[in-house]
């Protein structure tokens, strides 16, 4: 057991690698890939029932402790990430399935992979953790509305049929997480333990089913999907750390929000995308997973060094 923990880590630890390299694989030999389509709903169910299990009280009395921040955090997430996704799409008069993906990735909320991010920027964790749970469990009726209201001009989009797979795809599974850590209290720690890997390996096939499902599309556009997804995951971190520190929130929370807002549950985009459009909607969430991995660990090193030559300043 204390090996499959140790892998655990190793592979949480350098989640961008895999989620590239299978990404990579996926879009090269398509046919190892494409079984794990069907796959693709119940692995994002797996990775919020994690979710489930790792929630404690404690991330809730923040919200209650700390409601401005988290508050600001929520409206950053739901307000900057849909706006400027509509705005590329008008910017790059990006093709119908192709801009409803580009909204459905703004629209969702926090990824869990902004905790990780955040911890090792040293930012807040608590309140990364915070924001995190809050939009999630808001998503049943945030991300529906957000989608209705603005990706219609492109497609037709049906707010019920998003509302009821949310809440199959993340509302329920959180809450059979949550059932069974109140049962089993101490004894799920070790489960809790091997997240991580679980949590990767449910991203990774996300990621390769959809690249693989949409390889001709991706190798036609795919230039242009990148760097829309580089623009918005790039515009999301710069304006989450400006509204924090329009805000007046000191350089953790600062960098909280940076991440929080730029990072997104692009597995819940890809997932949505395939149940209610195209495999070639859910390729701006894949590509975003792909991305805001890698640039999540750079903006993490960045924000560690701002805080070590801060302390060196007071020194």
């Amino acid at each position: 057991m204390h090996a499959l923990i140790a892998l655990s880590r190793f592979v949480g630890n350098t989640f961008a690698v895999w989620v590239l390299l299978f990404a990579i694989l996926a879009f090269f030999q398509p046919t190892w890939f494409l079984p794990l389509t069907s796959w693709i709903v119940p692995l994002l169910g797996l990775i919020m029932f994690g979710m489930g299990l790792t929630l404690k009280a404690a991330d809730f009395r923040e919200v209650a402790r700390r409601p401005l921040a988290v508050l600001v955090g929520v409206l950053a997430q739901f307000i900057i990430m849909p706006g400027t996704a509509w705005l590329l799409c008008q910017l790059f008069a990006l093709p119908p399935e192709i801009a409803v993906g580009v909204i459905l990735v703004g629209c969702c909320p926090g990824g869990t992979a902004s905790n990780v991010i955040t911890w090792f920027a040293r930012g807040d964790l608590a309140l990364s953790v915070s924001i995190t749970s809050v939009t999630t469990l808001l998503a049943p009726i945030v991300t529906p509305t957000l989608i209705w209201l603005l990706a219609s001009e492109w497609l037709p989009v049906s707010f019920s049929a998003m509302f009821i797979s949310i809440l199959k795809m993340v509302l329920l599974p959180i809450i059979l997480g949550l059932i069974v850590q109140r049962l089993l209290g101490e004894r799920v720690k070790t489960a809790v333990d091997v997240l991580p890997l679980i949590s990767v390996l449910s991203i990774v096939a996300i990621v390769a089913a959809v690249v693989a499902a949409s390889q001709a599309r991706i190798a036609e556009s795919g230039l242009l999907i990148m760097l829309v997804v580089v623009l918005h995951n790039s515009i999301g971190l710069t304006l989450g750390y400006l509204a924090a520190r329009l805000c007046g929130m000191p350089l953790a929370q600062r960098k909280t929000m940076s991440i929080e807002v730029g990072m997104q549950n692009s597995g819940l985009g890809a997932a949505l995308a395939s149940a209610h459009f195209s495999p070639l909607a859910a390729v701006p969430s894949a590509l975003f997973s792909v991305w805001h991995n890698l640039s999540g660990a750079l903006i993490a090193t960045v924000f560690r060094r701002m805080g070590q030559d801060a302390e060196k300043s007071a020194n």
